[in-house]
């Protein structure tokens, strides 16, 4: 892992207040600890600042389940804490394991919310794949999360808690080495919950997780990937996976608000550390957009950006109106992008045989109504930037 990390710089308090209302329990008045949440509540009181650090290294870093763990704070915070706050820390309420390994996690959040959340094992890395909302509302028709629609936000307590709960399942010789949110739901249309969980999976007092060992992977929302890039120190994947305006729009409704001109227009500008690169995901769906007319289009639609591409074949799921593509189609496809000087990469499925792999997290939440009209997601509102 990398050893640059971002400083004990303490997350914003500027995120909406009104999210710590939607935060609170039915049965409870206690409120979920974030560090936003926190630092505006120990503020108020006229702690010292260094008291945030100290709490949340306690709750992220030492994995506390009590505020009478903390040793090193005054009983009188401490009760004070108690009556105020409560710490996340759910457990996965089923794991399903697959037989390479990879493990699936159901958590069950407040008001219904199910999300599948994955371990990964790549030896020597240990990737953990993150859900930021339950289901999801951009209606990717080669993702069965899609079909669930949005049902809500996930708050930047219940992200973290994913990292949280999977820590204590993994054995005395495994760590978590990467994350990655490519679990459901889009992320950067959870932006400030996202980038608040960002703060503290590479804080020193937090996860102390490099930004390069994070990747935020997004359907293409312009101005959260341009504050993204200014804003953070993650890596940036984009879902691409069609080379033409009419496919990719039927594929993924964004793309009738954000066409493809203006998507690559705006990842040629984006202002990326040097030697960092973007990474484009393209799921190869066998008869659709696997010939060699559309690796040609590919290569000539990056030609020129700092990038590679991510070739994911697709990951079949019930209902849906594709087909994975045979491996020597997908060899033949990356083939044509390395001649032509792109890197490309085949992405290993993990996990299939459990349904965790790319696209197929949506199962265990089919018993729940969505919340939003699936007829058109392109309609479905995304935050100003």
């Amino acid at each position: 892992m990398g050893r640059k990390r971002q400083s004990g710089k303490l997350p914003s308090s500027s995120a909406n207040p009104k999210s710590v209302e939607r935060e609170r329990s039915g049965a409870s008045d206690r409120v979920a600890l974030t560090p936003s949440a926190l630092h505006r509540w120990l503020t108020a009181r006229g702690e010292p600042r260094y008291r945030e650090q100290q709490i949340l290294g306690w709750v992220y870093r030492d994995d506390a389940v009590s505020f009478a763990d903390m040793s090193n704070v005054p009983r009188a915070l401490r009760e004070a804490l108690e009556e105020h706050f409560r710490i996340v820390r759910p457990e996965p309420v089923a794991v399903a394991r697959s037989q390479d390994d990879t493990r699936k996690l159901l958590f069950r959040f407040e008001r219904g919310a199910e999300v599948e959340t994955v371990i990964i094992p790549d030896p020597p890395r240990l990737t953990l794949c993150v859900s930021s909302q339950a289901g999801c509302g951009m209606g990717c028709r080669f993702c069965a999360t899609a079909q669930l629609g949005l049902r809500r936000n996930l708050s930047a307590a219940e992200i973290l808690a994913q990292v949280t709960g999977a820590r204590r399942l993994l054995r005395p010789t495994e760590r978590l080495t990467n994350i990655v949110f490519m679990g459901m739901g889009e992320p950067l249309a959870n932006y400030d919950n996202l980038v608040e969980a960002i703060q503290v999976l590479t804080a020193e007092w937090g996860f102390a997780l490099s930004g390069r060992r994070i990747t935020v992977s997004t359907v293409g929302l312009v101005p959260q990937m341009e504050r993204l890039v200014r804003e953070t120190p993650v890596q940036l994947a984009v879902s691409l996976t069609a080379t033409t305006d009419e496919l990719r729009s039927e594929l993924m409704p964004i793309n009738r608000r954000y066409p493809l001109t203006q998507l690559v227009a705006a990842c040629r500008r984006l202002p990326l550390p040097q030697r960092r690169r973007i990474t484009f995901e393209y799921v190869l769906l066998a008869g659709v957009n696997d010939r060699a007319a559309d690796a040609e289009r590919l290569c000539t639609l990056l030609r020129g950006l700092r990038a590679k591409v991510n070739l994911i074949p697709f990951n079949p799921f019930p209902g849906a109106p594709y087909r994975r593509p045979e491996e020597s189609e997908v060899r033949r496809f990356q083939e044509a992008l390395l001649q032509s000087g792109l890197h490309a990469t085949v992405r290993r499925s993990r996990g299939v045989d459990v349904q965790a792999a790319c696209g197929q997290l949506a199962l265990a939440n089919r018993s729940e109504a969505p919340v939003q009209d699936q007829a058109d997601p392109s309609a479905h509102q995304v935050p100003a930037a």
